[in-house]
């Protein structure tokens, strides 16, 4: 059941069951509460961000790309890069938090085993697995730290 509610998760980013996102409990409720007032404001910072990157990075890096029509609420920004692995160290040397949050693609989880697919049959995931990258993201973040993150990222490189 632990499992379960933890998508199907046996350990960090690798899913052996299908599962839900059931891990809400009422301290989680309460305080999500609290915040709900102030989340316009916080989209709004998070947007700014977003902006800021995209401005600053999308000679550099991959960025990502919303529609005109569309908005985002920016829970994550994430490039991609080639050197993935060399960049975050660099980074990391440097006091930049970096996550790769999904780096195994769905069709090689062991929850999807029974569909037989293997390593070759969805091309573009499996090179987003090798190359995604997010950066830090919130709304507090200032201008500063912001071309910090972005001087380092294009040092990084």
């Amino acid at each position: 059941m632990k499992m379960m509610r933890v998508h199907g998760q046996n350990k960090r980013y690798h899913h052996k069951y299908i599962g839900m996102g059931g891990r809400l409990d009422t301290i989680q409720a309460a305080i999500l509460l609290a915040k709900l007032p102030h989340y316009a404001k916080e989209i709004e910072g998070r947007n700014r961000v977003a902006q800021a990157y995209t401005e600053q990075l999308n000679s550099t890096v991959q960025t990502p790309n919303v529609k005109t029509d569309r908005t985002s609420v920016w829970a994550q920004y994430t490039v991609r890069l080639q050197n993935r692995e060399q960049v975050q160290e660099k980074l990391k040397e440097q006091g930049i938090p970096t996550a790769v949050h999904y780096p195994m693609p769905l069709h090689m989880q062991e929850c999807f085993q029974y569909l037989g697919l293997k390593q070759g049959d969805f091309p573009i995931s499996e090179q987003a697995a090798q190359q995604v990258m997010s950066l830090p993201m919130n709304p507090f973040l200032t201008e500063e730290e912001i071309a910090y993150i972005v001087n380092a990222l294009k040092k990084s490189i």
